[in-house]
């Protein structure tokens, strides 16, 4: 698959009573498709959450928003721009990050969790040091990341439900 230069196109989702930052790569062809964050149907981010706060998983871009800023939650991805062949991280090339000292110099960011390696990784090289923030990297709700049962995930992901 040939890659191509994509640019996030959606904002960052948060407010002023944000406690947790979650950071994804960079939005995959359904997101990009969607206009939102963990748009494919097969992605376990909105039911993963909806199990850790044993709630109904949202469906509407509102109702996501609503329920994110509802639990203090912070959601944005590392990556502004870059290279890439489909959703592939990868594949990623030439990657731009974001600024996060939008969302730290708006809200008490407490911790910082990123949704599967590559954005963990992304964070430590390009972020950390400007921010001096660590991460939390936690595994990836990607349906590439068949290893890891709703359960397994939900082990690894309970701690962002106790900051």
């Amino acid at each position: 698959m040939n890659k191509t230069y994509q640019t996030h196109e959606f904002l960052p989702v948060y407010d002023q009573e944000s406690r947790v930052l979650i950071l994804g790569s960079f939005p995959s062809v359904k997101s990009r498709e969607t206009g939102f964050y963990y748009g494919h149907p097969k992605n376990r981010f909105w039911k993963l959450l909806a199990f850790l706060y044993d709630t109904k998983e949202p469906v509407s871009i509102e109702g996501k928003k609503e329920f994110l800023k509802e639990r203090k939650i912070a959601l944005w991805d590392v990556i502004e721009s870059c290279e890439i062949a489909g959703s592939s991280d990868s594949s990623i090339q030439n990657a731009r990050v974001n600024d996060m000292n939008i969302i730290f110099n708006a809200a008490d960011i407490k911790a910082v969790y990123a949704n599967g390696k590559k954005a963990e990784q992304l964070y430590r090289k390009y972020l950390e040091p400007v921010t001096n923030r660590s991460i939390v990297g936690l595994p990836s709700t990607s349906p590439a990341n068949a290893a890891f049962s709703i359960d397994r995930l939900a082990d690894c992901w309970k701690r962002i439900t106790e900051v």
